[in-house]
C-alpha cells in the first residue's frame, strides 16, 4: 500500500462506536477517526467499501478516482450512506473559483449517497459532521465545493439546507446510450478515456445528446476565506420558479 501523502487524512487506527448523545469527535488509537453521537456519526472508511457502496447505490454506479477522503454515515451502529472527498475535475482551475487556492486548500464532495432508510435531514446532519471531521485533521482545507446535477432531479435542497452558498451553474453535455449517460468529454480520443469512451465512440449514431444543468455550491470551513470568493453568491434556485428557457451551449456558465 502506498503512503498516504501529507494532506491526506491520517489512519485513525481502531475506534469504538461513540456512547454519549452529544456530538464529538470519536478518537481511534492513531489519529481522530470521526465525528458524532452513538446514535449518528460519521467515520473514516475504507476505499474499497466506499467505492462499492458508490458503484451499488449512487445514480451515476460510477466512482471519482482521485477521491481520497472516504467517510461512512452510520445510525445505531449500522452503515447507511457514504461520502467521498477528493480533487475537482481540473483542479488547477478552482484559483478561478476562491481566489489562492491551491489543490490543497479546498475538497470537492464528489459522491454522497444515504440509504432512503435515513431519517429527515440526516444528509444535512451527515455533511455537518464531516466538516467538523475535515476541520480536525486536515487544517489546511478551507473551503469546500460540490455540485447538484439536473439529471437525477437534483437542484441542491441537501447543500441549501447545510447553508452552502450557491454561485451559479453551467450546462455539461452528456449522451444516452443503452440506458446509461456517458459524458461528453469521453468522445476525446485520448488513450484515458478508457472502454467507455470507445464504446461511446464506436456506437455515438445511436446515442442521443442531452445537455443538463451543474448547480455549483461552495462553504467556507474557514471563514475568512469566503472574501476570495471570485463567483457571486445569487439566490438558491428553487423547482417552482423555474421559467422556461432554451439551454445555452454546453459548458457556458449562467446566472439563476
Amino acid at each position: 500500500m502506498s503512503k498516504p501523502k501529507p494532506h491526506h487524512p491520517p489512519v485513525p487506527g481502531p475506534y469504538e462506536r461513540p456512547w454519549t448523545d452529544v456530538p464529538r469527535y470519536i478518537y481511534g488509537t492513531q489519529a481522530v477517526a470521526g465525528f458524532g453521537t452513538r446514535w449518528f456519526y460519521v467515520a473514516r472508511i475504507e476505499r474499497a467499501l466506499a467505492c462499492e457502496m458508490v458503484i451499488r447505490h449512487h445514480y451515476s454506479g460510477r466512482i471519482v478516482k482521485n477521491s481520497y477522503v472516504h467517510l461512512g454515515v452510520f445510525i445505531d451502529g449500522q452503515i447507511v450512506g457514504v461520502m467521498q472527498f477528493g480533487y475537482a475535475l481540473n483542479p488547477a482551475a478552482m484559483g478561478k473559483v476562491v481566489e489562492g487556492s491551491s489543490s490543497i486548500d479546498y475538497l470537492e464532495l464528489n459522491r454522497m449517497w444515504l440509504s432512503d432508510a435515513a431519517p429527515r435531514n440526516s444528509e444535512s446532519r451527515a455533511i455537518a459532521y464531516a466538516v467538523r471531521y475535515i476541520k480536525e485533521v486536515m487544517p489546511q482545507v478551507s473551503w469546500l465545493q460540490t455540485f447538484a446535477d439536473e439529471r437525477c432531479g437534483g437542484w441542491g435542497v441537501v447543500y441549501q439546507a447545510a447553508n452552502f452558498t450557491y454561485v451559479g451553474c453551467h450546462f455539461t453535455a452528456f449522451y444516452e446510450l443503452d440506458g446509461e449517460f456517458f459524458h461528453e468529454m469521453l468522445l476525446s480520443a485520448h488513450s484515458k478515456m478508457g472502454q467507455r469512451g470507445a464504446y461511446l465512440r464506436q456506437n455515438l449514431d445511436r446515442a442521443t445528446r442531452q445537455t443538463f444543468r451543474q448547480f455549483r455550491y461552495v462553504f467556507f470551513i474557514r471563514r475568512s476565506w469566503r472574501k476570495r470568493l471570485r463567483l457571486a453568491p445569487k439566490p438558491y434556485p428553487k423547482r417552482w420558479l423555474e421559467a422556461p428557457s432554451t439551454a445555452p451551449a454546453a459548458g457556458k456558465t449562467v446566472a439563476m
